[in-house]
């Protein structure tokens, strides 16, 4: 198999994984930044509507681009808003890196 293959279904494991993993975490998250659990569960909330209202938007805005540059560059947006969410000190922190990496 090519190795761009490989590195696809990577992505889309990635992907996959950053939108569902939260809900198993919520009690730790919640502990971490000194949140209720009900609050934390906002930023499952918040990804989703990232993707709601930010694919179509990214997706007129990017129509032009050249697919390979644009595949690198929302990857690239992806693994920032990941770590943002990873590094985050406070919960606003966390939402806004949940929200970039839901514009994936």
């Amino acid at each position: 198999m090519p190795i761009q293959l490989y590195a696809l279904a990577l992505g889309t494991f990635a992907v996959g994984t950053t939108e569902f993993v939260m809900m198993g975490l919520l009690p730790s998250v919640a502990s971490d930044l000194a949140v209720s659990i009900p609050v934390t569960g906002l930023l499952v909330t918040g990804y989703a509507l990232g993707v709601v209202i930010g694919a179509p938007i990214m997706t007129l805005g990017t129509a032009r681009l050249d697919r390979k540059t644009l595949l690198v560059s929302l990857m690239s947006l992806f693994v920032i808003g990941n770590l943002m969410s990873a590094i985050a000190p406070n919960y606003a922190v966390m939402l806004a890196g949940r929200i970039v990496s839901s514009f994936m």
